[in-house]
């Protein structure tokens, strides 16, 4: 690191404040979480990108796939379930949570079920996400502290402030532009990254023969992990089928983009990108991963830099070791901009979700500004607690992203199940939906704290699937209990049988070709 690194960092975070205040225009509560529906849908694609594959993935993916033991190629199983996915969200449950024309997602529960499970869900989600976010900016700040030297607090301290204060000013239009760049800046860095790694090993051919065998396997078809915490094919298509349609239906940070976005047609054009985008964004992170990963097991010194049990310090090290001035700095940007993508998304959905329990609770503003300026102190009041999580976080995993996963998986099947039963099934009832919920969530974390050799994949499905069942049961069993919510017909996505077809066979066959090309990798 010299003065020209440190003069494009600090150069970025200053360029990311002028962007927060030229964006702080806001009419009210609608413009400042939802851009007044204005806003493209190719931004917002990019925005749902970069909060997903965000710093956690810039510093964890390549760990896990190069250096972590029992780590490599396996991790491209989290994108087999990805396009299947997007069917339900993009036909099924997106549609009527748009029409419903809510800011949260969980006031759509309360309309459909009842405030106390609206609530319930809520509260979770606000635990969950701030938590884990923490995580996120926790590991990111001991990072920064390691390579660079920066005391831990001024370093989280400088990912979070400036993050706080362009997500205060500019609402949701700030946050999805600023993770427009940013996901540029990702993409840009890892491919710095895998050149000059290339480029130092000496060409693609000697690369691909010092890869260890065992790395480039990608599906694991000798267990099922129900006895073995370890990545296997069918929890990551099972459990991860669940964990994606939750994540971007149902997890306010991606929701809100697809309640921003100008029509249905936008909704599906932003989730179909992402469907598309996804898997050559992710192997760019394992094919850099490798390649690093292979430096470092060659050259002892580099290998003696990264503790032994935070395989996290691969990509930072390595750009600290190997490339020059400006790249250095360009690239600590990259990480620096991946983890702030993630911290605006979890601030501007939190403040979002807050203010609308509030007013569920009848506590509102007067007038439109005066909402305006409590949503603003709201974004301020939530990135606060994630900056005071982030102090006292801890380790849950071998990497950080599979603590982020680990943690929504106990929440994700259950917060899926209840949004389906307010969706599809008209006999439901408050106390049935609430005891399902909780059914679904107390099993999980029973799972977690005491069956460890079920892979935690596992969780979304079977959160899912305890929540449906009692939740139906128990409303068919209690016929003198009066229904939830308002009364309504199913309405479908008004959209063409053809188009639906068209649409399910493509996604359908970009998930053979996912799994396929991942597959091929093993035998080059």
């Amino acid at each position: 690191m010299n003065g020209f690194d440190y003069l494009v960092i600090i150069a970025y975070l200053a360029a990311m404040l002028v962007f927060g205040l030229l964006l702080s225009k806001q009419s009210d509560e609608g413009d400042y979480f939802l851009g007044n529906k204005a806003i493209s849908w190719f931004p917002l694609a990019l925005s749902t990108m970069a909060t997903q594959l965000s710093a956690i993935s810039f510093i964890s993916a390549p760990a896990f796939v190069g250096l972590r033991e029992g780590g490599g190629l396996k991790w491209l199983t989290f994108e087999f379930a990805v396009p299947l996915a997007m069917l339900l969200v993009m036909f099924v449950i997106m549609p009527p949570l748009y029409r419903s024309g809510v800011i949260s997602i969980f006031d759509f529960l309360e309309q459909r079920i009842g405030r106390s499970t609206r609530f319930f869900i809520s509260l979770s989600f606000q635990i969950v996400r701030a938590f884990g976010t923490g995580i996120m900016v926790y590991a990111t700040g001991l990072i920064i502290e390691a390579v660079l030297g920066v005391p831990f607090l001024q370093s989280i301290l400088a990912i979070s402030l400036i993050t706080i204060l362009y997500s205060f000013l500019g609402g949701i239009r700030a946050v999805v532009y600023a993770d427009a760049i940013q996901m540029v800046l990702i993409v840009v860095g890892l491919l710095v990254c895998l050149v000059s790694a290339l480029s130092i090993i000496g060409g693609w051919e000697i690369f691909w023969s010092s890869i260890d065998p065992a790395r480039l396997q990608v599906v694991e078809w000798s267990y099922a992990g129900l006895v073995t915490d370890e990545f296997a094919l069918l929890p990551m298509m099972f459990g991860g089928f669940v964990l994606y349609v939750s994540y971007y239906a149902c997890d306010q940070t991606q929701a809100q983009r697809s309640l921003s976005a100008k029509s249905l047609g936008d909704i599906r054009k932003l989730l179909m990108a992402n469907a598309l985008l996804r898997f050559p964004v992710t192997l760019l992170y394992c094919i850099t991963g490798l390649a690093i990963g292979v430096i470092a097991t060659g050259n002892g010194a580099f290998m003696a830099l990264i503790p032994e049990d935070s395989p996290d310090y691969l990509m930072p090290f390595f750009i600290i070791e190997y490339l020059p001035n400006g790249v250095i700095g360009l690239l600590l940007v990259a990480i620096m901009s991946a983890a702030m993508s993630t911290l605006s998304s979890a601030v501007n959905s939190l403040s979002a979700v807050t203010i609308e329990d509030l007013k569920s609770f009848g506590i509102h503003a007067r007038d439109e500004k005066r909402e305006l300026i409590l949503a603003r102190l709201l974004a301020l009041l939530w990135g606060g607690l994630i900056l005071f999580f982030s102090l006292y976080s801890g380790d849950i995993s071998a990497t950080v992203i599979e603590a982020i996963n680990k943690v929504g998986s106990a929440l994700y099947g259950p917060v899926l199940g209840v949004f389906l039963i307010a969706i599809l099934w008209q006999r439901r009832t408050v106390l049935s939906t609430n005891i399902g919920f909780l059914a679904g969530l107390v099993l999980n974390l029973y799972f977690w704290q005491f069956q460890p050799g079920l892979f935690w994949m596992w969780w979304n499905l079977i959160g899912l699937v305890v929540t449906v069942a009692v939740a139906l049961a128990l409303s068919l069993l209690s016929r003198k209990m009066p229904l939830a919510g308002r009364a309504f017909a199913v309405q479908t996505d008004k959209v063409s049988p053809p188009y639906i077809v068209l649409v399910t066979a493509g996604l359908t066959l970009l998930t053979l070709a996912i799994i396929l090309t991942s597959i091929l990798l093993a035998r080059l």
